[in-house]
């Protein structure tokens, strides 16, 4: 009874990520299949990592994965031929691969949402939109981690163009970053969902 649910919790979340997958734009396109197999079953498959990509743009080979509770070997066989045949990108970010639909976002973009997908960094990101005179200290005390683990961030975050340390700390394109999180609000946790109902306050526009 219990594998009989967790099969049907598995179909279920295909079938609700393969609808968004199917009316994606260039899916089904590159032929990446090659009909040895379940057709059917791998065309749910395909088709569920290109909308659950679309909906998390930027998560890592093992959260696609493990979310939508596929096998090692099928995402990996998935994932290469959609990245062969366009339909997605993918860029190294450390120890992990991240994959976003092709040609939807720009470097700067997909290296924010590659940020934005790791607890730490996201937290500093937010707390400092929306307090831009937030000190390391302060930071560190907000998001229940050390003054080092701050400054570690800080110091990634400055290298690869997202915050500022010239005069404390300032987000970098925040426009950019506020759009990111407001967009994909209910991709991230829900300290960016909370971000994405009070951004309007935020954003201030410039004629």
């Amino acid at each position: 009874m219990s594998n009989r649910r967790v099969d049907e919790d598995k179909r279920a979340t295909l079938r609700r990520f393969a609808a968004l997958g199917a009316a994606t734009p260039l899916v089904g396109l590159g032929g990446g299949d090659d009909g040895d197999d379940d057709s059917s079953g791998s065309s749910d498959a395909r088709d569920a990592i290109v909308g659950y990509v679309a909906s998390t743009p930027g998560a890592h080979f093992s959260k696609v994965r493990d979310d939508l509770q596929l096998g090692t070997g099928e995402t990996q066989y998935h994932l290469r031929n959609l990245v062969d045949d366009d339909t997605l990108e993918v860029r190294r970010d450390g120890d992990y691969k991240r994959f976003f639909p092709a040609g939807r976002f720009s470097e700067f973009e997909q290296v924010a949402l590659g940020y934005l997908r790791r607890d730490t960094p996201r937290g500093m990101l937010v707390h400092l939109l929306r307090d831009p005179d937030a000190t390391g200290s302060e930071l560190a005390d907000r998001l229940g981690v050390s003054r080092a683990t701050v400054s570690t961030y800080a110091k990634e975050l400055d290298a690869v163009g997202l915050l500022s340390r010239e005069d404390g700390y300032a987000v970098r394109n925040p426009e950019t970053v506020i759009t990111l999180l407001i967009r994909h609000a209910d991709s991230f946790s829900s300290d960016a969902a909370a971000f994405a109902d009070d951004a309007a306050e935020l954003i201030r526009f410039d004629p």
